[in-house]
Order: C-alpha cells, then sequence, then structure tokens
C-alpha cells in the first residue's frame, strides 16, 4: 500500500463525504426552517426532535468515518512492516542461491552469518529437491521452491490484509 495513494484517497473521500453532508445539512434546515415559520407550537417540537436527530446521524456518520480512516492506516502500516519482512526473507534466500551457485566457501564469515539468518526459513526445504552440482558450484533448486513458497506466503498474508480492511483500500 502506498501512503499517498491511502492520504489522496482519503482526503478525496473525506470532503467528498462533507460536501454531500453540508448540501443534505442545508436542504434540511431550509426546508426546517420553512416549517417552523407556518407551523403550530408541537409542530416546533417535533421539527426540533427531527434536527437533533439529524444532528446526532451526522455526528455518528463523520465518527464512523474516522474510524475506518484509522484502520485503513493501521492496516497500511502493517502491510509495510509484512512488506519488508518478506522483502529480507527474500533478499536472505536470494543472496543464499546466489552464493551456492558461484561456490562460495562454506567457512567465510558472511557465508556462515548468512546460513545462520536463513537457516530457520531454509532448513524446511532442504533436501524437497535434489540440488544439481558441478565441482563447487550448485544449484540449490530447494532454495528457489522455499522462494516461490514465500512469494504465495507473501501474497496470501496481503490478501488476509486487505480482507480485513472495512472498504477496498489498495494495500
Amino acid at each position: 500500500m502506498e501512503p499517498d495513494r491511502v492520504a489522496a484517497d482519503d482526503a478525496r473521500r473525506i470532503a467528498q463525504h462533507e460536501r454531500i453532508k453540508e448540501r443534505l445539512e442545508a436542504d434540511v434546515h431550509g426546508r426546517i426552517a420553512d416549517r417552523a415559520r407556518t407551523s403550530s407550537p408541537a409542530e416546533q417540537a417535533d421539527i426540533q426532535s427531527v434536527a437533533g436527530e439529524l444532528k446526532r446521524k451526522a455526528a455518528a456518520e463523520v465518527v464512523e468515518t474516522e474510524a475506518e480512516l484509522h484502520q485503513a492506516r493501521r492496516l497500511g502500516r502493517v502491510a509495510q512492516v509484512v512488506d519488508y519482512l518478506f522483502f529480507l526473507i527474500y533478499s536472505g534466500v536470494g543472496l543464499e542461491i546466489g552464493l551456492e551457485l558461484l561456490g562460495a566457501r562454506q567457512r567465510s564469515g558472511f557465508k556462515q552469518l548468512l546460513d545462520h539468518l536463513t537457516g530457520p526459513f531454509l532448513r524446511p526445504f532442504r533436501g524437497l529437491m535434489p540440488d544439481p552440482s558441478l565441482g563447487p558450484l550448485q544449484l540449490m533448486v530447494s532454495y528457489i521452491v522455499a522462494l516461490l513458497v514465500y512469494a504465495l506466503l507473501h501474497l496470501a498474508v496481503k490478501k488476509l490484509l486487505r480482507l480485513l480492511a472495512h472498504r477496498q483500500a489498495r494495500i
């Protein structure tokens, strides 16, 4: 979800909501004022009651819209964190694939650090597929499968976040 697009969409939606509400309020207040001039005291009490109810409903609508906007912003932030975490996983797995393909030394400090960081994410996939090798060069097909699985998981999490949003915001 792009924060600028969400903010612009939210601002446009709020402005449109306010314009419509102002027109309706002006129309209702005008009609109420016209009727109030020519009505009996009992009718005036009814008119005041209706006006109060309209005001309460307008305030409730604003509160509801504000709550929707806050939820969309929270889900937007969660989506950004999810994207970042999956970016880290993709980067680590991609580096593992590249270094194995190029025959990186297992004793290298960087390779050991990378193995330690990506181990929990790659362990379920080790040995899943035959990994062809040519001397020290090895194509980690199992890790490529892991990338595909994590991409599908990422997509599923993003779709779930979209379902949690009350409106169809682009996440």
